[in-house]
């Protein structure tokens, strides 16, 4: 009796010193004390050795044994089973993760460029809504039902009712602007517009423009060519040369488009400026009486100036983007160019 007894004590220290770090350890001591040919069931043989009158004691310490062998064993798969769903430790002396720098897209750095030189000489942001009413997109700007303008322009019409279109221009900010402030006004009107027109590298179904009017007394061409000088001063440069050709827009009088040399081929000739020189930019001209009267502002005391540009234009000659629909497509690659703008 005293040589088991003896054997169970060492083995009850065994366990009560055991601490398992993995579920392969738990295993081991699993199999050692537990298993088929384990510990337990060989001391548990033993008893047969033990004298009559000593076997019951015997029993009793050898399920004693067992109990504390068994719960030893449940214990630790439980401890380990919480451990392995609270996963890893995280090691903070491991260097960090790299993550990808985003980028802004390049229309919008170009836009927020040309919106900043603006609001320098005092010109505040418009917006508007992109589904326009007849009156504000068309009518008011000098373009009546029967107006051949408007053949110009390819327009959306929501659910075919010819009164609610897809703006085709920001000129309807314009419009708004007019109809609900009082003089002067000198607003920017960045935002996107839609056409009805085939998809390819130089023509899409949306376009993003940026238009700016000023409206006041004994405003003139010259402020508007001085605006624009300023214009293209800051966004391209002071040696960037600029010339006016007329032209004809229904809600200005008289017309003009702009053309800068071309910044690439500083105006020799190049696939951008199609070897010309130059590169238009964009429209102005002054505010037609018409379109001041369309919303009560008497043409013989106040006067003033628009003008329009495409945003894709500027980004165009800024960087040299040759397939407008690079800008929608949502490439990665082509994106990743302009990290840091």
């Amino acid at each position: 009796m005293a040589s088991l007894q003896e054997q169970i004590q060492k083995y009850e220290q065994e366990i009560k010193d055991f601490n398992p770090a993995t579920a392969a350890d738990l295993e081991n001591f699993r199999i050692r004390f537990l298993g088929a040919k384990g510990i337990v069931k060989l001391l548990a043989a033993e008893i047969k050795n033990v004298p009559a009158e000593q076997r019951k004691d015997a029993g009793q310490a050898m399920n004693a044994f067992k109990m504390l062998t068994e719960g030893a064993y449940e214990s630790h798969k439980g401890l380990l089973k919480d451990t392995a769903q609270k996963g890893p430790v995280a090691d903070f002396s491991l260097p960090g993760a790299h993550v990808p720098m985003g980028t802004r897209h390049p229309l919008r750095v170009v836009e927020h460029q040309v919106v900043s030189i603006f609001e320098k000489i005092g010109f505040s942001v418009a917006t508007g809504p992109e589904i326009e009413d007849d009156w504000h997109n068309f009518t008011s700007l000098n373009m009546p039902k029967d107006h051949p303008a408007r053949d110009m322009q390819d327009t959306f019409y929501v659910a075919q009712n010819p009164d609610w279109v897809l703006r085709t221009h920001t000129s309807s900010v314009q419009a708004r602007i007019l109809e609900t402030h009082s003089l002067p006004v000198r607003v920017i009107c960045p935002g996107r517009v839609y056409r009805n027109e085939t998809i390819s590298a130089r023509a899409h179904c949306f376009f993003h423009q940026c238009e700016g009017l000023y409206v006041d007394k004994d405003v003139s061409f010259a402020d508007l060519k001085q605006t624009l000088y300023y214009f293209v001063t800051e966004m391209f440069g002071a040696d960037t040369k600029v010339r006016f050709r007329p032209s004809y827009f229904p809600f200005t009088e008289p017309s003009a488009e702009m053309d800068i040399s071309c910044t690439v081929c500083g105006g020799k000739g190049c696939n951008l400026c199609k070897h010309t020189g130059w590169v238009e930019i964009l429209g102005c001209g002054m505010a037609h009486p018409n379109l001041l009267r369309n919303f009560g502002i008497d043409p013989d005391v106040y006067t003033g100036y628009a003008f329009g540009m495409g945003i894709e234009r500027i980004t165009q000659i800024k960087f040299q983007v040759n397939d407008l629909r690079l800008y929608s497509q949502n490439d990665v690659r082509f994106l990743r160019q302009f990290q840091g703008l």
